[in-house]
């Protein structure tokens, strides 16, 4: 007998990306799916060294192996303007933080270079970057800027702390009026053409599942409410704020990130956008 082919599906458990797979029929797929929690550094490396085939990974590794990879089309985690889970902490404004002390979390790879590219092309200056658990009372204890991410950023916007705060999403689309996508749904091209059928119903599902939790927040907000705390308001809000599309409007934003990572040497190359087809071709976007 043989055995059902088997896609594993890298899964963050942060609140951004509850909507792909909220709804999602895992029980429809018996074992020819595997799911297999991570935080997006995590993701990342487990997607690159091929142990994962499918997931949300953050964007800045899709444009590190775009070559091994495609992208499935309307479907991310993406702003236009503010995102409220991308935050810089502070104590003095951005102009003013040449050489200084700027801790980073170690769970970022996107929001990470995001905040070097704003840093470094827009305002000229270059600060010491260090990384640490991304806790804020800790970092900002030996730091003048502390950058976190998904829930932590969330939690930590609720306390009294008298930082200045940036809003990434927000000042990256500030200064080049373009949107954000940190997030996409990326799948290795081996698996594509190993498992055609099986890539569709998953795309499928995925797509189902943004469209059941958007249509209605209810069980996301309240089971945000349940782990993290907040206001059904804000949740409802957070939700409806981002943008969980994938079109032309995020490809442009996407294109330009990844010009300036490439440009400053954060990346190695120019990427290009490879978008998987309902018919498994591959439409590349210059």
């Amino acid at each position: 007998m043989t055995k059902k082919p088997t896609i594993r599906i890298g899964r963050i458990d942060f609140t951004n990306v509850w909507p792909l797979f909220y709804y999602f029929p895992f029980s429809a797929f018996g074992d020819e799916l595997e799911v297999i929690q991570q935080v997006p550094t995590g993701l990342n490396r487990a997607m690159a060294r091929g142990e994962i085939d499918l997931g949300a990974i953050s964007s800045f590794s899709y444009g590190e192996h775009f070559d091994e990879y495609m992208i499935f089309p309307h479907m991310s985690v993406s702003a236009y303007s503010h995102v409220k889970s991308l935050l810089l902490f502070h104590r003095k404004p951005l102009e003013e933080l040449n050489q200084a002390k700027v801790i980073l979390p170690t769970t970022s790879a996107t929001t990470v270079n995001l905040l070097k590219i704003i840093l470094h092309k827009f305002y000229g200056v270059q600060p010491e970057y260090v990384y640490a658990a991304p806790d804020l009372d800790t970092m900002m204890k030996t730091a003048d800027a502390a950058l976190l991410i998904g829930d932590h950023a969330i939690k930590a916007s609720w306390e009294e702390h008298g930082y200045l705060v940036t809003d990434l999403g927000a000042e990256w689309t500030r200064l080049t009026g373009e949107w954000m996508s940190f997030a996409v749904c990326a799948i290795r091209r081996q698996t594509v053409e190993q498992f055609p059928d099986l890539v569709r119903r998953v795309y499928n599902g995925i797509l189902e599942s943004k469209e059941k939790s958007l249509a209605d927040l209810t069980g996301m907000v309240r089971d945000a409410q349940a782990l993290y705390g907040g206001t059904s308001e804000y949740w409802t809000h957070y939700f409806t704020n981002l943008c969980y599309d994938f079109g032309p409007k995020q490809w442009s934003g996407l294109t330009l990130y990844y010009r300036y990572a490439a440009e400053l040497g954060f990346l190695e190359r120019e990427v290009t956008l490879h978008i998987w087809e309902d018919n498994s071709l591959v439409r590349v976007t210059e």
